[in-house]
């Protein structure tokens, strides 16, 4: 009987990564517990049976209490809240995480580049200070605003505020690292610069860098929730945590304070999720490195 020896290498090597991976989870219940909620939140989101359409509005039943008809009352269209607040899940989270990844990818390898003493890396950290000095979240609004809020733009403006982030801390750490005595020894040996910011500094900053994607999309939410807020993210009928907060502001003066705490207490624990993923992924990092 013949083995295929690539293929049996790597399982042991999932395997192992698996093994890793789990008892990174149990060593740090709070990731675990964070990571099973969002879990929840998006599965209920795409899968969970609801108890009313919420697209479908009951006009006899406008503003609605929270009472065992309507567990978290109904808005001013006679929307069952609880309904869309499970739903907006769906596209909250996946734009805040799809918007949080492209910045990670074009970010952590402007960062790397920039790590480098060349002419090019200063004039341009210097260009991205000019950049910065605007207000990325105005003109995340604008880009909105003007080009249209289809979920393409969302989430190049997520990306857009979120970039600079990412080559700023990419480079901060991989020039913390350039001193150390490997990256020395591997460009004694003759490893081109870019083997060197890849195989070297890479892999030894991939903790912080994970930790930054997940406050990344915990930013990114509070940004979709802040557009939205502002009717220029994800608008009606489709749901979205923050369009439900701006209808919610509207009736919390004459009482109807349900229609914007569901919405909110949803954002709150997504992003304290996150948060929590992020402070479990450092203090996992920091205690491997020592």
């Amino acid at each position: 009987m013949t083995v295929n020896i690539a293929s049996l290498s790597s399982r042991l090597r999932l395997s192992s990564h698996l093994g890793a991976f789990v008892t990174f989870l149990r060593r740090n219940k709070g990731v675990a517990i964070a990571g099973s909620v969002l879990l929840i939140m998006l599965l209920a989101g795409l899968f969970a049976p609801l108890p009313f359409d919420p697209l479908k509005p009951h006009p006899s039943d406008t503003l609605a209490s929270p009472g065992t008809t309507y567990w978290f009352g109904t808005d001013r269209s006679g929307l069952d809240v609880f309904s869309r607040t499970i739903v907006a899940a769906k596209l909250d989270l996946p734009l805040a995480i799809s918007g949080a990844l492209l910045s990670l990818l074009i970010g952590v390898p402007l960062g790397l580049g920039a790590s480098t003493k060349t002419r090019w890396a200063e004039r341009f950290m210097r260009g991205l200070d000019a950049f910065q000095a605007f207000p990325l979240l105005v003109l995340a609004i604008v880009i909105v605003a003007l080009t249209g809020n289809n979920l393409r733009n969302i989430v190049v403006a997520i990306a857009l505020i979120n970039v600079p982030r990412f080559i700023r801390l990419t480079r901060s750490e991989a020039l913390a690292l350039r001193e150390s005595r490997f990256i020395e020894a591997a460009m004694a040996i003759g490893a081109s610069p870019r083997r060197v910011l890849f195989r070297h500094l890479l892999p030894n900053i991939v903790g912080t860098i994970f930790a930054q994607a997940s406050l990344a999309v915990a930013h990114a939410i509070v940004v979709i929730a802040a557009l939205s807020f502002l009717g220029i993210g994800i608008t009606p009928p489709d749901a979205s945590w923050g369009a439900m907060i701006r209808e919610g502001s509207q009736t919390m003066a004459t009482g109807q304070w349900w229609v914007a705490t569901a919405p909110g207490v949803a954002v709150f624990i997504a992003v304290v999720s996150f948060h929590t993923i992020a402070d479990g992924l450092l203090a996992h990092f920091e205690r491997a490195d020592h």
